[in-house]
């Protein structure tokens, strides 16, 4: 009799031992814990820590409560001024209510996913080229809205969306590369141009000190010389005023005028000009007269047509 009560006592502290195991349930710090009993939820949710539950009656599902990082894939779009890109970016959401997690939506993962790539090829085709690469943080915003706004139904709450590259035809990419480097380049114009403008006004007000202090031009002249003849060149260039080449150029001109004028004051004869036509016209026209060469010319030899019938050739030596 006391062995078999010993035996009985044994055999329900080993089945309460086993229920006590089935029913121990331990939720983690960022986890939360949502009780079915029979199929129907339990209104209560249990936190972290040691908990119980019914068993084969009770079912506990746990519901993590950290922020999820989910890559959306890269989706194609045109954009409205007509631009093919391919997008691709990450969302940063959190379950804020586990119950409804659960049993609002079946996997609140894959919907979000669809969410955010059907949001994604939205926003591409109601943004232009240019709000893609610059203003990203109001596409950023207006991406979060379009995805919270469904899922806080789910119980999720949608932290953060960034969009994390835009890819471009390499076409796009030549035609923007050299947009830039025009627009750089007429911005090194425009420098250059200011550059050379302030330089001029400077030149220009040296130039006005120069010319009241001559020996100002002279010095500057001998100041160049010294820096040329300090790099040890074999050639040396002097540069020659302006004012001396202007002045060698007019005295060539007025050397052939002297020279006419003494010419026609030595042989008297007045310059011809428009007053002597009169006189030329009104002289009577004479036939032209031969003109006598100043040497006898040479006497043609005559031909042998020509030659006397009864006159002998001349004889000639032929040498061989």
């Amino acid at each position: 009799m006391v062995d078999a009560l010993v035996t009985l006592i044994v055999v329900l502290a080993c089945l309460g031992a086993l229920g006590v195991l089935a029913a121990a349930r331990v939720v983690k710090q960022y986890e939360r814990g949502v009780v079915f009993r029979l199929g129907r939820l339990r209104s209560n949710t249990r936190g972290p820590g040691f908990t119980m539950i019914v068993p084969f009656v009770d079912r506990l599902h746990k519901v993590n409560m950290q922020i999820v990082t989910m890559p959306v894939p890269a989706q194609e779009g045109i954009t409205r001024d007509n631009v093919t890109v391919r997008v691709d970016a990450v969302v940063y959401f959190k379950v804020v209510d586990a119950a409804e997690a659960l049993v609002a939506v079946e996997d609140y993962r894959f919907a979000v996913s669809q969410m955010a790539q059907t949001s994604l090829r939205s926003i591409i085709g109601k943004s232009d080229l240019d709000d893609l690469l610059s203003n990203r943080e109001k596409l950023n915003q207006g991406l979060e809205l379009m995805i919270d706004s469904p899922a806080v139904g789910w119980g999720v709450h949608i932290d953060r969306v960034e969009i994390k590259d835009v890819s471009l035809p390499e076409t796009m990419k030549r035609s923007m590369a050299r947009q830039a480097e025009a627009d750089r380049e007429r911005r090194a114009r425009v420098i250059n141009a200011d550059a050379e403008l302030q330089a001029s006004k400077k030149l220009a007000e040296a130039a006005s000190q120069m010319a009241d202090t001559p020996s100002a031009l002279q010095l500057r002249l001998l100041q160049t010389v010294m820096a040329v003849a300090a790099e040890k060149n074999s050639t040396l260039v002097l540069p020659i005023p302006v004012e001396l080449l202007r002045f060698l150029e007019k005295g060539q001109q007025e050397i052939p005028a002297a020279a006419r004028t003494e010419g026609g004051a030595e042989g008297g004869a007045p310059a011809a000009g428009p007053a002597a036509e009169p006189e030329r016209e009104a002289a009577p026209s004479q036939p032209a007269q031969p003109v006598q060469a100043a040497q006898p010319a040479r006497q043609a030899m005559p031909t042998l047509t020509e030659r006397e019938p009864g006159a002998e050739p001349e004889p000639h030596a032929v040498e061989r």
